[in-house]
């Protein structure tokens, strides 16, 4: 299959959020695509590795700007990049392209003017609705900005427009977050993502805490709060489409939706991850080992993916979706036989009603001891859902 998505890292941030292990460079709040030569000399490497990268042959369908914070670039910034890509590439008509924004980095012109260099889709960095939460966690935006921001984008017109929320967080309670639940569902995005906060090796918060200690909230806690959200989030019409995304009818993230079904997708900038021709590279994850790696011709050590791994993959990313497997599809590419071991490894969840079997009356559930390549598998929402480490684990060890 021809890749036909891309991923563009922007690694720049006014500051580093104490949960956050992703490869960032912190600029500080004065700067910004307009005034910072760190920028301007990031995106001269970016566009250089651009050059380099082989093209497939299939225009793209999906493009991401993600970081890092890209609304510090400007629209004309922005705007170049698309550019480079649809001379490499080609951008096909009625592309998804996406760009992550925060509360506090972008205005009405900024955004108005990346809508018309070609963007058409803002994941918008909120995490949560309260001051005193969004000051521990290290955000540079308050809840006045997230407002601000929504004002903003309404006036602009953007008509697909995502929040991003993190439950789990020190100090927060089941109130906080069906407090930020129910102001997201007010605001009306199209999309919203629900994370589970994970507390990352050498972040601040691993100096802070330990996973299961208060302040954070317990195990128990963060379940129920994952179930809230479901029960919030789809009574408000949103629909559980991913683990941890829901949305409106027509718009779920087409370009997401190129990772979770394990399919290839391009990558750029700072220590992005690549996925073509059966080999996934991650670049470097520090300015100065990735800008290298480019002087050097951008030559990659990739690592190729066995069929055995492809397959393990291909069950992780797509038993996250509501979807699920469609097993004709995975008999064909790695045998027939493999579903009697699958059948072994979640029948037990199956009657836990953790895993739902389609395809299959109720009757015939009960008597089956295998499953068929006209069925389809997925984890039931929520606790299926919630569990899925469970059930991937068992998975994992057995085939």
């Amino acid at each position: 299959m021809h890749p036909n998505a891309a991923y563009i890292h922007i690694p720049f941030c006014r500051r580093r959020c104490y949960y956050c292990d992703f490869p960032v460079f912190v600029v500080g709040d004065r700067k910004n695509g307009s005034n910072s030569g760190n920028i301007h000399i990031y995106l001269g490497e970016l566009s250089r590795e651009i050059t380099t990268q082989v093209n497939y042959g299939a225009p793209l369908e999906t493009i991401f700007f993600g970081g890092g914070t890209p609304s510090l670039l400007t629209a004309e910034q922005i705007g170049k990049i698309l550019e480079q890509l649809a001379a490499k590439f080609g951008i096909a008509s009625g592309a998804e392209i996406s760009i992550e924004i925060d509360p506090g980095t972008f205005d009405r012109s900024q955004l108005t003017n990346y809508l018309a260099a070609g963007v058409n889709r803002v994941s918008m960095g909120v995490q949560t609705f309260q001051d005193d939460l969004l000051q521990l966690c290290g955000r540079s935006h308050t809840v006045a900005d997230i407002y601000a921001a929504v004002d903003i984008v309404r006036q602009t017109g953007v008509s697909n427009w995502s929040l991003d929320l993190i439950s789990g967080l020190p100090q927060q309670t089941l109130n906080h977050w069906e407090d930020s639940l129910h102001q997201a569902v007010a605001l009306s995005p199209q999309h919203i993502s629900s994370y589970d906060l994970i507390v990352e090796p050498h972040t601040p918060f691993a100096k802070q805490y330990n996973p299961g200690d208060r302040p954070l909230p317990s195990d128990e806690a963060t379940a129920q709060m994952y179930r809230t959200a479901q029960q919030i989030l789809t009574t408000a019409g949103y629909q559980h489409y991913e683990i941890c995304n829901y949305a409106r009818s027509g718009s779920q993230c087409r370009h997401n939706l190129t990772y979770w079904r394990n399919l290839p997708y391009y990558a750029f900038g700072m220590g992005a991850a690549s996925y073509l021709a059966g080999s996934r590279f991650t670049r470097p994850r520090t300015t100065d080992t990735y800008y290298d790696w480019v002087a050097a011709g951008c030559h990659w050590q990739a690592e190729l993916i066995s069929s055995h791994e492809r397959l393990l993959e291909t069950l992780m990313l797509r038993l996250r979706l509501r979807e699920g497997v469609e097993l004709r599809s995975i008999a064909a590419e790695f045998g027939a036989a493999i579903l009697d071991d699958l059948w072994k490894c979640i029948a037990k969840y199956q009657r836990y009603g953790w895993v739902e079997v389609l395809g299959l009356d109720l009757q015939v559930m009960l008597a089956v001891k295998g499953l068929s390549q006209d069925n389809s598998i997925r984890l039931a929402d929520p606790d299926g859902l919630l569990f899925s480490n469970v059930v991937l684990s068992e998975i994992f060890a057995v085939l």
